[in-house]
């Protein structure tokens, strides 16, 4: 016997095969229409592009390269200059200030009301 769920009585109902092994109405089928296309562009085959690769810039990876591995006692996440700088101490005092406002909160959270 063949079973399906009811979404009616939300059971186990007996059921045809057909109704159990295509549940909620659904039915396989041919579209009677083709998908469009999401991408209409051709693509680009890579012997149509020749042997000069163009960039959108300058390689700098050697210059970040010799920037990061200069050994001047500089930490790796402020080698940058001010910009570092600024992000390092915006992320720590936001930090510090959440730690802070948690702390606050659970004293006054554990503290009895006053009537």
């Amino acid at each position: 016997m063949y079973y399906k769920f009811s979404g009616f009585s939300q059971r186990l109902t007996g059921s045809s095969p057909a109704p159990a092994y295509c549940p909620q109405g659904l039915r396989p089928g041919v579209p009677s229409q083709p998908q469009p296309m999401i991408f209409a562009t051709p693509t680009k085959v890579v012997s149509h592009l020749g042997e000069t690769v163009q960039y959108l810039g300058a390689n700098r990876v050697p210059d970040l390269q010799r920037l990061f591995q200069r050994s001047d006692g500089v930490p790796v996440h402020l080698k940058r200059g001010v910009s570092d700088k600024l992000l390092y101490r915006t992320t720590m005092a936001l930090t510090i200030g959440g730690t802070i406002y948690c702390l606050v909160a659970l004293y006054m959270a554990s503290q009895p009301r006053k009537r």
